[in-house]
């Protein structure tokens, strides 16, 4: 199984909300506008596109900085922990639009552990919908794509799990379910997938609608 971070096994919404907000009013941008916008992408992609004018590396060395280091309002996502400690750790990774040292921070924040195959954004040339991040976790799981699900909760992420002709369970945490159409399945909460190990190497995935 492929997780993405925030939204699904972390709530960060508050935390990054403050962060970008604090950073958007520094630069005198639009808050809302940015806000709109930033929810499951890569910062450094929003950074360029928001914001041209100024050097995407410094501003992203920034934010990463004040991420990495006020975690507060960081909370686990309810039924994460349980999920997590379900499946072999050979047989889940996280796929993430976050830097690295960001996603540590969060899932140490949260309790969670680090798994052996973390995907950041810092690992990727392309983020998401881009499809090349969860196609290099399912590459570092030994799994073919169309073997692998995907757990989601933002439109960016749920594009691209399809673009990798991957199945995706999007969770309502963060997007409307109208937002998450492209998704296989929908579920209302995480709490709501079940996983059992399946020999050989294997996963049975169930999930309350």
């Amino acid at each position: 199984m492929l997780f993405d971070l925030d939204g699904v096994l972390v709530d960060s919404t508050a935390n990054v909300e403050r962060h970008w907000s604090d950073w958007a009013t520094s630069r005198g941008l639009d808050v809302a506008r940015i806000l709109s916008v930033v929810h499951g992408r890569r910062a450094i992609d929003t950074i360029r596109e928001q914001a041209p004018h100024l050097d995407a590396e410094r501003e992203l060395a920034a934010l990463v900085k004040a991420e990495s280091h006020e975690t507060s309002g960081i909370t686990v996502i309810p039924g994460a922990a349980e999920l997590l400690a379900s499946i072999p750790d050979e047989r889940w990774a996280i796929v993430t639009s976050g830097p690295h040292p960001v996603a540590l921070a969060r899932l140490r924040t949260a309790g969670l552990p680090v798994p052996a195959v973390l995907i950041t954004a810092d690992r990727v040339k392309a983020g998401k919908p881009d499809p090349e991040g969860y196609l290099a976790g399912a590459r570092a799981l030994g799994f073919a794509p169309d073997r692998c699900i995907v757990v989601e909760d933002a439109p960016a992420g749920v594009e691209a799990a399809r673009r990798g002709g991957m199945p995706c369970i999007a969770v309502l945490t963060t997007h409307r379910e109208e937002d998450l159409r492209g998704a296989t399945v929908v579920t209302r909460e995480l709490r709501g997938i079940v996983a059992e190990p399946a020999k050989p190497s294997g996963l049975i995935v169930s999930v309350r609608l």
